[in-house]
């Protein structure tokens, strides 16, 4: 099969047009972020992802980690292409100059990460939650505790992990039983164990930091009882330099559906004196201080469902392009076509909608208007759940539709897509199931909120409506299906609203159908938005008529083939919970 291939031209196009370049390239210190250096940027990036990260993909997948005399070791080649990283300075893309990052915009660091996740998605992973844990800190983390570990987890020459789940503790993170007790000369002792931790140990950097969740003895009970500390694999000197081991390992690998070659550890922390911790911001205020670096982790497993899409549906295409049956290739057939453009069609989408809520953050942080900071942010609240959860189900849904596109050839390991399907399954659970991601969206972004950000949503995509009105008759059907799939989220959001008190499980039964809702009609507002530019690009002559004319029909087809699910989504949310709540127990 090919080789991966980014697609710089869509993701240049959806930052310039769609998520807000030359707003963001106004803001302080993003000047020099215009459109040729993030081309710039993505083409060397795609050359990195394509050479180096993606043929190491299969190879990660077929030998996996391994567990050796207490150390993890990854596959063949993955050692030399993260030095590579690191050398390359990618890790640092999105972080201040002050500790050595490059400065650019989560915007483009947002696509950057695209790509890595597309190329090999078990090696993007520990970069991924290595900048989660520079966001963390730098957001909370005291002088001593920046000077200490930033630089080098911003050059990516250290690593950086979160450990919130336990066997007792899942979701409910409340439950946790990890021991911290504070010393006399301030730090902490760790104890407990935590799974599930990735890239909880390897061979690829020299140190990993670990951002670990505990209790203290007479903390309070449940969340509020919950404190955050960093604690290093290896003791950090008053020099910089690396010390003695800290009491933690990896006591386990666990063997899993997919990301063969992204450790996945069981980490047993203090089996001898207790790991060495410090303190993240202040006691029993953990969780809140985590959920700054879950944010950033949420986002960027949203860009994995993006990925592993953009991925699935090449495959798909390039194999329907060579295999032929009943006389020509198989892509000239209607259900195969079908198959395809439903695929590009979600694919561009969840890219939009992942990079739009990317350049909302960049507003959010460094616009000087407090007022805009405050609508960016409220924003980035409303669409970072959907982003999660809307665009890691269409990666898998793609990767499975890719594989019918293969047929029997899908089902065996040796083309490829198969491991498609299989490393996109995680992202639906981790970093917040699916279904956490659509209680957040429901419960707290909507009820919560009283339905503001939700209305400042709508009111954007209702304020398209005279550009698709104008843009002639053939954009007439799209125009109506949006504007009625963004009635049916607005009925559903009334509903919702007017009915939850009286029916306790009401949340909880339509969280589900309510975010794919919204993900649906904030992605048809994009592609309406992408569609009607292409148009525009076209009648002035622009470059790149194919790319253009495609991204018309490819708008229009999401109206015919998404937006129309909108009715049947309404129709679910409004029969409320009664029957999903009808059976006993014991009748399962």
């Amino acid at each position: 099969m090919p080789t991966f291939h980014a697609p710089i031209r869509d993701m240049a196009f959806v930052i310039e047009h769609l998520a807000g370049l030359p707003e963001i390239t106004a803001l302080p210190g993003f000047e020099d972020a215009t459109g040729d250096l993030v081309v710039a940027v993505l083409a060397e990036a795609a050359r990195f992802g394509g050479e180096v990260l993606a043929p190491l993909n299969p190879v990660g997948d077929r030998e996996g980690v391994h567990l050796v005399d207490g150390g993890v070791t990854t596959p063949k080649g993955f050692k030399e292409a993260y030095a590579q990283f690191v050398e390359g300075g990618w890790n640092a893309v999105p972080f201040e100059p002050e500790y050595g990052g490059q400065g650019l915009p989560q915007l483009v660091a947002s696509a950057v990460q695209e790509i890595w996740h597309a190329a090999n998605m078990s090696f993007a992973l520990t970069p991924m939650l290595t900048q989660g844990a520079v966001e963390a800190l730098s957001v909370h983390g005291s002088d001593a505790l920046k000077e200490t570990y930033l630089a080098k987890l911003i050059s990516g020459e250290w690593t950086g992990t979160m450990n919130l789940t336990e066997p007792s503790a899942g979701s409910d993170v409340g439950a946790l039983r990890t021991k911290a007790f504070k010393q006399a000369d301030g730090t902490y002792r760790i104890t407990g164990q935590k799974i599930f931790i990735t890239s909880g140990d390897h061979d690829l950097a020299e140190n990993i930091i670990h951002l670990v969740l505990a209790r203290l003895p007479d903390a309070p009970a449940g969340v509020k009882g919950i404190s955050l500390f960093v604690v290093p694999k290896f003791l950090v000197n008053a020099d910089g330099s690396l010390g003695a081991r800290n009491d933690l390992s990896c006591i386990k690998l666990e063997e899993k559906l997919g990301i063969h070659a992204s450790p996945t550890c069981v980490m047993a922390f203090g089996e001898g004196d207790g790991a060495m911790g410090w303190l993240v911001g202040e006691e029993n205020k953990g969780l809140a201080l985590m959920f700054t670096m879950m944010n950033n982790a949420r986002l960027s497993v949203g860009l994995e469902g993006v990925a592993q899409a953009e991925r699935a549906s090449q495959k798909a295409v390039a194999y329907a392009k060579e295999r032929v049956q009943m006389g020509g290739p198989i892509i000239i057939h209607a259900d195969v076509r079908r198959m395809l453009m439903t695929n590009k069609a979600l694919t561009e989408a969840v890219r939009a909608l992942a990079y739009y809520t990317a350049g909302r953050i960049d507003m959010a942080k460094h616009h000087g208007d407090a007022d805009i900071r405050a609508k960016a942010q409220a924003m980035v609240d409303l669409l970072i759940p959907v982003v999660k959860a809307w665009s890691t189900d269409t990666g898998f849904q793609v990767a499975s539709t890719a594989i019918q596109v293969f047929g029997g050839m899908g089902f065996i390991e040796e083309t490829g897509i198969a491991q498609q399907m299989r490393d996109a399954r995680i992202a639906q659970i981790y970093e917040g199931t699916n279904g956490i991601q659509a209680m957040d969206l429901i419960g707290r972004k909507l009820v919560r909120d009283n339905g503001k950000a939700f209305a400042a949503l709508i009111a954007q995509i209702r304020a398209q409506e005279p550009a698709l009105a104008h843009a002639g008759p053939a954009w007439a059907p799209l125009k109506r299906r949006l504007a009625v799939a963004a009635s049916a989220a607005e009925a559903a959001a009334e509903y919702v609203m007017k009915n939850h008190a009286a029916d306790p499980a009401l949340l909880g039964a339509v969280a589900v159908p309510f975010l794919e809702l919204v993900g649906i009609v904030a992605g048809g507002w994009l592609m309406a938005e992408a569609g009607l530019i292409a148009e525009k690009l076209l009648a002035q002559g622009a470059d790149g008529t194919d790319y253009l004319s495609a991204k018309i029909v490819t708008a229009r087809f999401y109206g015919d083939a998404v937006l129309t699910k909108a009715g049947a989504l309404l129709g679910q949310i409004e029969a409320g919970s009664a029957q999903t709540m009808a059976l006993a127990v014991d009748q399962f």
